[in-house]
């Protein structure tokens, strides 16, 4: 029995050990009920908003890519406040963007990842260097997309409404 006990043990320490590894693996998303038209017209807004540089955009595949984008100020300014005071030479980053059609209860459904791949140069002798993600700029992307969404959405409500109370006075 004192074995048994000590093996749970060392199960859960050993879970501690890669519990981080899957948490930085893990790709921002979410599932939005409309179609994937929808889904892509609000992501191209977000896009456009931002005024990212696309390198890749196609629609049949569902997927976005940015081009590179500097944000060595922002890096640099976060980092003041952080526990880290050296400076980044340069600081870059790439969205990836992909967009899946699926169905939910017979209701064409969306599902939207997001990643971003964010490289730093602290000197230039040691070259660029893969840094994770704290996920911030992809949430915040994923809550704008569903506020677009649900604008759409009570837009295309009040039309049908209307509508329907223009269909009511012409007769």
């Amino acid at each position: 029995q004192a074995k048994v006990i000590l093996l749970l043990f060392m199960g859960c320490a050993s879970y501690d050990q890669f519990k981080n590894v899957t948490e930085d693996y893990e790709v921002p998303s979410q599932v939005f009920r409309t179609d994937y038209e929808m889904t892509w017209s609000a992501i191209k807004s977000i896009v456009d908003t931002y005024n990212y540089s696309l390198e890749v955009s196609n629609r049949a595949s569902g997927l976005w890519k940015t081009r590179w984008v500097d944000n060595t100020l922002e890096m640099n300014f976060a980092n003041t406040f952080g526990s880290r005071r050296s400076s980044i030479k340069a600081a870059k980053f790439k969205l990836i963007i992909n967009v899946v059609k699926g169905f939910r209860t017979d209701r064409e459904a969306t599902k939207v990842f997001i990643s971003k791949r964010q490289l730093v140069q602290k000197d230039l002798l040691q070259g660029w260097k893969v840094i994770p993600s704290d996920n911030i700029l992809e949430k915040t992307l994923l809550y704008r997309i569903g506020r677009i969404l649900l604008i759409e959405k009570k837009l295309e409500q009040f039309e049908r409404q209307k509508s329907k109370e223009v269909e009511k006075v012409a007769f």
